[in-house]
């Protein structure tokens, strides 16, 4: 687990998370939100929508983004203060998401603000935003694991 404090942080940092959404993905999701739109579930009647097939929930995507944030950058025991998302273009079903994250600005108070971005396979674009988030101040993860660790 990588833990980044906002003294560590510099503009430009990137970290970023890829993963190949599946059908059990999207189902999963679907069962712990409830939200079983016939966009993501139901084929047949998603063939006759707008994007004629099966949509993964843009939502799924915002939650790579998370994984980003509190496992890279800037890591563990991040707080997530606020996120804006433009949902650009669709994520369908086996698409390879990468989520990443880029820090674009130190602010006051020990605040951070992020680029968010989630590409497909072939580069494209589907969702961009920007987040506000404040990373840890101290170092904490050696602590966990029994290691010493000296505060910043």
């Amino acid at each position: 687990m990588i833990e980044h404090t906002y003294q560590e942080l510099k503009v430009g940092q990137i970290g970023f998370v890829e993963k190949t959404i599946t059908e059990t993905d999207l189902y999963v999701y679907a069962g712990v939100t409830g939200d079983f739109s016939w966009l993501h579930v139901n084929e047949v009647r998603a063939r006759q929508g707008h994007f004629k097939t099966r949509i993964v929930h843009g939502m799924l995507l915002a939650g790579l983004i998370s994984t980003v944030i509190g496992n890279q950058m800037p890591g563990a025991g991040t707080i997530y203060e606020k996120q804006s998302l433009h949902f650009v273009r669709p994520c369908f079903i086996n698409d390879t998401i990468r989520a990443q994250t880029e820090v674009i600005e130190l602010l006051p108070a020990g605040r951070v603000r992020l680029k968010t971005t989630c590409h497909n396979q072939k580069g494209e674009l589907l969702v961009e935003g920007e987040a506000i988030v404040i990373p840890p101040r101290h170092h904490m993860v050696g602590n966990l694991l029994g290691k010493e660790v000296i505060a910043t």
